[in-house]
Formats: C-alpha cells, structure tokens, sequence
C-alpha cells in the first residue's frame, strides 16, 4: 500500500495509481501563467473561508487559521519566498498546498463547498475587473494629453485627407479630436464589458451547485460583485466577459494603430507636420541619418496580436458543450498578452504624444498653393444661385488649368474667374484663405474655430 502511495499522483490521490507522463503534465501546467491570479485568488478564498464559517459549515478555529495561513502564504508571493510547482500544475493547488504545509489538515476544508471550475473563474472576473479599470484609468490620462497637445495647437492649420489626397483643411486640434472620441468610445466599451465582468460565479461548484448551505450573497457583497450568477453552469463555462474585454482592447488597438500610422506619416520627410522625441524614435545600425518611429511601428504592429488573441479565444468557444472543458484553460494566456500589451502601449504613448514637436512652418508650406479651398469656392458659387453641379463642373475645371499651370487658386485674378462664370465677384478670394475655409465651417462638430473649443470643453467634461 505504501508503495502505491509513493508512485499515486501527487494531484489526485487514490483514483490514479501512477503519475502523470512527463509531456501530460507539461500540458496540464498552468502555473508558468496563471500564478499571476495569486492574489486574487487568496482574496477569493478568504471571503469564501469567512462565509464557510459564518454558514457553520467550518470550525471558527479552523477559518482563523485559515485565513492566518493565506495571508502568510500572500506575504511570501510578496517577498519571492514561495516557489510555484509545476506538478501542482495551477496557482490554486499551489497555494492550497502551500497553505496546508503551514496549517495542517484545517487547510484541506478551505475547498468544502467549491470546484476549482469555480474558483478559476473566480479569479478571473477579479482579475479582469481590476485590469479593466486599470486600463479605462489609464486611457483617460492619454485623453487628457491629447486634448492638452490639441489645446496648444488650436492656432495650427493643417490638410485635412481623404483617400490619402489633399481634402480639405482643417485644424490640428480638430484632427486630435478625433481621437479622443474613438478611445472616449473604447472606455464607454470598457465600461460596459465590465458590467459582465462584476458577476460572482463562486458557489457553482463544479457544474451543479453545492449540497452544503453556503451563502453566495454574502460572497457577492465581501468582494463587491453587483451581481451573481443564477445558473451554476453558465457560471463555469461563461467566458464571454473575457471576449468582451478582448473586443473592446482590439478596437482600441484599432484606433491606436489609426493614429500610429498618421504619426508614422507626419513624421517623414515627405510630410515633416511633426518630430517625435528622441526617446521615442531609434536609429539605423547603417544609416547615421535615421529616426525612426519604432513606438508607433510596433503599436501598428501589436495591434495584430491582440486581434489574434481575440480570434483565438472565439475559436476555442465556439464549439464547447456545457459546462466546463479543459479547453477554457486557454482563456488566460491571450487575455493576459492582451492585457500587458494594452498597458505598456498607454504607458509610452502620452508621454510620446507630449513631447512631439509640431512643425507650424512646414505645415504652413504644405498649405501654400494647395487646392483643399476647391470646395468652398464651389459653395460661394451656389450661394450665388448656381446648382451645386454646376458650381463643381465651373470649379473642376479651374482646378485642372491651375494644376496645368501652377497656380494657385488665390492667385486667379477676378477677370479670369468670371471667364468660367459670370457669379465671381471680388469678395471670392478672400475666402479661400485656411483660415477662412476653417473657420467657415461652423457647424456643430465642425473643423471652425469656436466649435473646436466647444470640443475641447466638452470633451474634458466627459473625460474628468
């Protein structure tokens, strides 16, 4: 018999007579990812200890002890102490282990009346709740830097683009603007996964429930859930507040690599509207010429990764039969990616976005002789009376022979504008202007002035 205990396995005792094979458990092994739950995990436990004991279903003593023991077993992750075991293979059976090394047998009744499919997912809505926080928090310190930068520059005219061809021209602050509304939109998502995310699953069990007396609400409220589960098996297979929290960081993801991509272009030689900061730029082993913009290029580039993390859990979902399957055990690593991608990029980007320099002078010259006034000279001509149609066709044509010839609208003199039709009038050039073309457009969430500071204020109300 003592034999057969020496060679059981280490995890499951009696029902398996031998060990894992070495590749298994390598498999089965979480803890290289998972030990990151350990203190969620312990916060969990301890709630669910002090309710085992309220419930009567444990000793006082032995919840004292219990609870005396994980936050020994907290302050020992906290100071590198404990060594995590890959034959325990996750972050519960190591701590549950550890913890009944240090009490004794009280340590083995911390688990009545819960599965580890309950208690993984446990930690994982503690987990996530956290992190969404962290990262809603940390987008609106970004926010606040745009809208400060936006601020700065409100006196800074640049080419507004579509399809990548000069448009129309609009101001800088106005373009910034923009962004703040997609991640204000991304912490609107934030918050609105998190809303799934604050629901407690402890208590479900395995799939089923428990026979023992616990009180889930009790639970809820010690560790601030809003709500509980009410079925016990969606409780263990739910990973939809994961894949939520996923497709809000890759459009987030989206909108970063958007204005990566505009940094990466403004930062050319060809563009020269901006010079991101040193810290913030690499040089070429060959070319001593060179700053590049690595930040933005590899923000460009992440974004892909937290995509695929979001594919992948998707695909691991989309087929599972209820209620928990080994397969969920690949929720984590993808999420935690995500997650440590997220938080390293809003860790870089507003001190980035602080720092650049913006080029005034050489956006100025890109705004000389350009034809983004076109529009509006088509508009003064409707004004006039003429169809809009027409008042293109007259203005297309005014901007092929001044392509062909060089010039700028405003350099047209009235006599040869009125060749085309007879609606010009002198006051026509004095609206071609950026300034006047920006300011012109004054409706609401237009590129004018006065509305971009209505924006502005706005903007920061939401934002706080």
């Amino acid at each position: 018999m003592s034999d057969r205990n020496e060679t059981s396995n280490v995890m499951w005792g009696g029902r398996f007579q031998k060990p894992p094979h070495v590749a298994v458990q390598a498999l089965n092994a979480s803890i290289h990812f998972d030990k990151r739950l350990a203190f969620v995990d312990i916060a969990g436990s301890i709630a669910h200890a002090r309710m085992l004991f309220r419930q009567g279903i444990i000793a006082q003593d032995d919840a004292e002890r219990i609870i005396a023991g994980l936050q020994a077993v907290r302050a020992e992750i906290e100071c590198g102490e404990l060594t995590f075991r890959e034959d325990l293979e996750d972050v519960h059976m190591n701590i549950e282990h550890r913890l009944t090394e240090l009490i004794g047998a009280a340590g083995g009744r911390l688990h009545t009346g819960r599965s580890r499919n309950d208690q993984v997912a446990l930690d994982m809505h503690l987990y996530l709740r956290e992190q969404v926080d962290a990262i809603h928090e940390e987008i609106r310190v970004f926010e606040r830097v745009l809208l400060d930068v936006a601020e700065a520059n409100l006196d800074v005219i640049i080419p507004g683009y579509t399809h990548l061809q000069r448009a129309q021209p609009v101001l800088f602050a106005h373009h910034l603007l923009a962004y703040v509304w997609m991640f204000e939109r991304d912490c609107e998502r934030l918050r609105d996964a998190r809303k799934r995310i604050d629901a407690l699953p402890l208590g479900a069990g395995a799939l089923a429930g428990t026979t023992f007396a616990i009180d889930r609400a009790a639970v809820a409220e010690k560790l601030g859930f809003e709500h509980i589960y009410e079925n016990s098996m969606d409780a263990v297979s739910d990973r939809d507040y994961i894949l939520e929290t996923l497709a809000a960081l890759s459009l987030f993801m989206v909108h970063l690599s958007r204005l990566s991509e505009e940094l990466i272009l403004w930062n050319s030689t060809e563009f020269g509207f901006i010079e991101l900061d040193d810290a913030f730029t690499t040089g070429s082993s060959i070319m001593p010429q060179k700053k590049n913009p690595d930040v933005a290029e590899l923000a460009r580039g992440k974004a892909g990764r937290v995509f695929g993390h979001l594919t992948g859990l998707l695909t691991v979902c989309k087929g599972l039969p209820l209620a928990y399957n080994k397969d969920l055990q690949e929720d984590k690593e993808g999420v935690f990616d995500a997650l440590d991608t997220v938080h390293l990029l809003l860790a870089v980007f507003p001190a980035m976005i602080s720092t650049m320099g913006v080029n005034r002078e050489r956006i100025k010259r890109a705004l000389d002789g350009d034809y983004s006034a076109a529009t509006d000279m088509a508009d003064y001509l409707v004004r006039k009376g003429l169809p809009f149609r027409q008042a293109h066709e007259v203005v297309g044509r005014i901007v092929n022979v001044s392509i062909r010839e060089r010039r700028a609208l405003t350099a047209w003199s009235i006599e040869a504008l009125r060749k085309e039709s007879p609606l010009f009038d002198e006051d026509v050039l004095e609206k071609l202007s950026p300034e006047a073309v920006v300011n012109a457009r004054r409706s609401r969430g237009g590129t004018a002035r006065d509305r971009v500071v209505e924006q502005l204020t706005l903007a920061r109300a939401r934002v706080g």
